[in-house]
């Protein structure tokens, strides 16, 4: 029985850092910031095109001239949610980090001014405003339809 405990013991030990460092490995092998494959180059080169795309909002591809990224972004963002809702604007600000990292120190201002303009669209009714809310950007839209 000692024998038998023991082979297992030496089987689980051998074989379970193989099996941790493949699955590892493999989960970071599709995180945003790791170089595209062959196959995320075909997405992306089908996906840059002057139209807007599936799923993408017009306002995020006409940023006014002149402006800084971050700063055309916000644009973008008080666009989609004056036109639409928090929600959609969420959306392309979620997107936007994902496609454009550069942008992610701009991402927890962004979103708390999101969430003060949410007030403002539904003129102060901070429960309507609170109800778009969600984990974007550590959850600074929250923060912004609060304060």
């Amino acid at each position: 029985m000692k024998q038998l405990v023991r082979r297992i013991g030496q089987t689980v030990a051998l074989t379970l850092p193989v099996v941790l460092v493949t699955t590892g490995t493999l989960a970071v092998t599709r995180v945003p910031w790791a170089p595209p494959t062959g196959l995320d180059q075909q997405v992306v080169a089908a996906s840059s095109g002057d139209g807007a795309g599936i799923g993408r909002s017009t306002t995020a591809t006409k940023a006014p001239d002149g402006l800084a990224p971050q700063e055309s972004l916000r644009v973008a963002l008080l666009d989609e949610l004056r036109a639409k809702n928090p929600s959609a604007a969420l959306d392309l600000l979620e997107r936007s980090m994902r496609e454009q990292p550069s942008l992610t120190p701009y991402c927890t201002s962004l979103a708390t001014e999101l969430g003060k303009a949410a007030v403002r669209k539904y003129q102060g009714d901070v429960q309507r405003a609170r109800s778009f809310a969600r984990p974007v950007c550590d959850g600074s839209f929250a923060s912004g339809v609060v304060g």
